[in-house]
């Protein structure tokens, strides 16, 4: 993997806990956005963390990133690790299609086990989303009179929850004690109540629930 991030202490304390986990080879690490892209382009690594602010703007190059390495390596996976909690973040690095990308809150670096397992996720297609932007953003938008949210029953939304945060269904029913039949009714429950039923893409799951927790149409369905 490759690991891009600006800040010397978070950089090299990372570095650090990467390279005590056995089946993660750190091949490359960087401190600036054109570092991470020749460092993509020279090792082809099958995941890369990048932190979402470097040189030499310091604002959005983490996503900016991920969406060229997405989009020239689509094989590789990337998490972007935000200081805060932003759902406009959230969106802008989801909105094209969630395969393969994560957003994680830096605070996840010193939860080792957690990081490994969303870079695992990534690096195998799938998508990860930090259970503390899911709680925010389901409390907001569940408080709007128009949300489509408001269909949902409680138990619903916790799965909902859930998948955004990128589990699948056995994580779900280890999560909230369901059996693996229960976790599927609701699913299918969420999807029909949210006009969801024709979706063929699993990565959907985190772009449905964007989608609808930003206020957006669910006919946004292309991956």
């Amino acid at each position: 993997m490759v690991f891009a991030e600006d800040n010397y202490l978070v950089r090299e304390g990372t570095s650090a806990l990467l390279r005590q986990v056995d089946d993660v080879e750190l091949v490359a690490v960087v401190a600036d956005l054109q570092e991470l892209l020749d460092a993509v382009v020279a090792h082809a690594p099958d995941v890369v963390l990048t932190d979402i602010r470097m040189p030499p703007t310091n604002t959005t190059e983490g996503i900016d990133a991920a969406k060229r390495i997405r989009a020239d390596h689509p094989s590789i996976g990337v998490v972007v690790l935000s200081q805060f909690a932003d759902e406009e973040y959230a969106y802008e690095l989801l909105k094209e299609g969630a395969a393969g990308l994560g957003y994680l809150l830096k605070e996840r670096v010193a939860e080792i086990d957690e990081l490994v397992r969303a870079l695992r996720e990534v690096s195998g297609g799938g998508s990860v989303l930090d259970p503390k932007v899911v709680e925010g953003l389901v409390g907001r938008r569940t408080e709007s009179k128009n949300s489509p949210l408001k269909r949902l029953t409680q138990r619903e939304l916790e799965v909902l929850g859930q998948i955004a945060e990128g589990k699948n269904n056995a994580g779900i029913a280890e999560s909230l004690f369901l059996s693996s039949r229960a976790v599927e009714k609701h699913i299918n429950s969420i999807f029909q109540k949210l006009d969801l039923s024709e979706e063929l893409n699993v990565h959907r799951r985190v772009m449905a629930v964007l989608a609808f927790l930003r206020g957006r149409s669910g006919s946004r369905r292309d991956e």
